[in-house]
């Protein structure tokens, strides 16, 4: 007999019982929950396999090849795809059709916009879908990049996990691109398969209509004298061009934007143009790339008007864009602000299919666009964000003096375009080096603003971060403390887009502590070719600055009264900068092939500093 009461008993009672037991099964649906979703591989062995509807378009077909294709580099294991209107149980299903509308009755399959994506999992299903032409194509890479920590460095590198065995949590992503129209303007992001995997659409984007095509322009910019060739028109109609001190000329000018006959004649030879392209969606009819506006009476008056010369281009663009709206609905006319155009007019407004693509190029970009220093550019988005439907910026990531020599803005990239998403910027188009392997951190610039320009919220200096330790490998760390000191150094300094070889970061001092980290890096890869490949490139930029500028160097060398960081003659310094910039054979992008946007060659570089042995 027991005579113990029972609140005293040592074990639970029926209450704390069914406590536990709610917590246990609450536990368990945590983990469940927590569980993965949908086994893809096991063993190197595919466990599911790929559904593509017969119905699917070119690029979403190519969409099922590059997942079969990733997910077997990945596992090792080979993917079927089937061609079907059902899936099994087990399923990759890739696009909207039949199967996907099936299998995923609740998901939003019709209201997906065109880049839209949607990545989901029903029990061993998962879907792979998006808006055309591009959705599904981005869904797979997004799928690969999130769910398996795929990374795309440049095309010829990348960060492929190796999992024979390969599980994924449940999904449940719905997304779109932050802007429209998204460019990172670099030699190492033209590349077709680097594009689509890393959400560019952009006009220098080589992406063939199978990897979903890409925005084509007809012409692209400072288009007034492609559209009204001077040397074919001048002569007959002087007063097409503008008049300047009382004289019409068409030497480094614009057109007369008031003149009724040639704003017809404009209007002609843009429904030619498109005629000839149909594909184009945006045509330019832009200021040339000079200064020189119309100062006739009318165009003086519509500018006077509007408090800018912006209300002269501004009339005479929604002139043509809506002449030629009916037979092209589906066409924009793109215009620029740009130099004497930037500020918006007062009270006229762009055409809702006109659009502005406002530069930045008078900037410090040492600082974020939004701050101080960038007050008189803020006025101007904010006024333009007033005025025009469709606003695109034109902004500047390079230095077009010298292209190798180090840029100290990698820190503003994501304040800019978070400051552009803000103020309902559509397009950004980020101009880098032109037509130039080779340039200064031309490679991780591409990565971090295509990741960025999808969407502008994530942690840029987090981007930078994984990109130095993916694509330099264990030369990652002493990088980033590299642009950390060319950041400080740079401090208070006005960074602009045409920035001399004399500025602060580019004294003895801050080179010196950059020419160690970069020799540390060298030596963390030593043992690693492609690693150490990259690292040699980088490196080219600060020492082209060394070389540049040796003596006033060494001097300031002597002055501090510390030690000289090279026991090479400058002759001997010369030589290896430029067998490095020679390039490695059958790797393209270790050729330096220009020093900035005039087109000197780094042989042509040395050669002008005339080295004496």
């Amino acid at each position: 007999m027991n005579n113990t009461p029972k609140s005293a008993r040592i074990g639970p009672s029926k209450h704390s019982r069914t406590l536990a037991t709610c917590w246990v099964l609450a536990l368990l649906v945590v983990l469940l929950r927590q569980a993965p979703a949908a086994v893809i591989a096991e063993n190197g062995v595919a466990r599911t396999v790929i559904v593509v509807d017969p119905a699917a378009t070119t690029t979403e077909k190519f969409a099922a090849r590059q997942l079969a294709s990733s997910l077997q580099q990945i596992t090792g294991a080979s993917f079927e795809i089937r061609t079907n209107t059902q899936a099994p149980a087990r399923a990759i299903i890739v696009g909207s059709g039949a199967a996907a509308a099936a299998s995923f009755p609740q998901a939003p399959l019709a209201e997906l916009g065109q880049e839209e994506l949607i990545i989901r999992t029903e029990g061993d299903r998962l879907l792979l879908a998006g808006g055309r032409p591009r959705g599904t194509l981005y869904a797979v890479s997004r799928f690969l990049q999130d769910a398996c920590g795929v990374r795309w460095w440049t095309s010829w590198a990348s960060r492929i996990p190796r999992q024979p065995s390969l599980r994924i949590a449940d999904q449940n992503v719905r997304a779109k691109p932050a802007f429209e129209y998204r460019e990172p303007f670099w030699q190492c992001a033209f590349d077709g398969d680097w594009s689509w995997r890393n959400f560019c659409n952009g006009q220098s984007s080589d992406l063939t209509p199978e990897q979903g095509g890409h925005v084509i322009y007809k012409y692209f910019v400072h288009s007034f004298y492609q559209l009204v060739p001077p040397e074919k028109y001048f002569a007959p109609h002087p007063e097409w061009f503008s008049l300047v001190k009382g004289r019409r000329t068409a030497d480094n000018a614009q057109l007369c934007l008031s003149n009724p006959e040639l704003r017809d004649f404009v209007v002609r030879q843009v429904r030619q143009a498109l005629r000839e392209t149909p594909a184009a969606r945006i045509i330019s009819v832009s200021q040339n790339d000079c200064f020189n506006p119309c100062e006739c009476a009318p165009c003086k008056a519509l500018d006077d008007a509007e408090g800018s010369h912006a209300g002269s281009v501004i009339s005479f663009v929604n002139y043509i864009a809506e002449k030629i709206e009916p037979e092209f609905p589906n066409v924009a006319v793109d215009t620029l602000a740009y130099q004497y155009t930037r500020q918006p007019p007062r009270a006229l407004r762009p055409r809702p299919n006109v659009i502005v693509r406002l530069c930045s190029i008078e900037c410090n970009f040492r600082q974020p666009l939004d701050s101080p220093a960038n007050a008189a550019f803020a006025a101007d988005i904010r006024g333009w964000e007033k005025r025009a439907d469709r606003l695109y910026i034109w902004d500047y990531v390079t230095d077009f003096a010298h292209y190798l020599q180090p840029f100290p803005d990698w820190f503003t990239l994501g304040p800019n375009l978070r400051f552009f998403q803000a103020h309902h910027v559509r397009g950004v188009f980020e101009e880098g080096a032109t037509g130039a392997f080779g340039a200064e951190m031309a490679e991780m610039r591409a990565w971090v603003l295509a990741q960025l320009l999808w969407n502008p919220r994530q942690d840029d200096q987090a981007l930078i971060r994984e990109f130095l330790d993916g694509y330099y490998g264990a030369a990652g760390q002493p990088l980033a403390r590299y642009l950390n000191l060319m950041q400080k150094a740079s401090e208070g300094f006005n960074l602009s887009c045409y920035t001399p070889s004399d500025a602060p970061f580019l004294h003895f001092e801050p080179l010196a502590q950059a020419e160690a980290l970069w020799q540390e890096a060298e030596h963390a890869v030593a043992d690693n070719g492609e690693c150490l490949a990259r690292v040699r490139q980088g490196h080219l930029a600060a020492q082209c600055v060394w070389l540049a500028r040796w003596d006033e160097l060494r001097e300031e060398c002597s002055r501090a009264s510390v030690t000289w960081p090279f026991t090479v003659t400058r002759g001997e310094f010369a030589r290896h900068w430029l067998a490095t910039a020679q390039g490695l054979p059958d790797q393209p992008w270790t050729k330096v092939t220009l020093m900035w946007e005039g087109g000197s060659t780094p042989q042509e570089f040395v050669s002008k500093l005339e080295i004496k042995p």
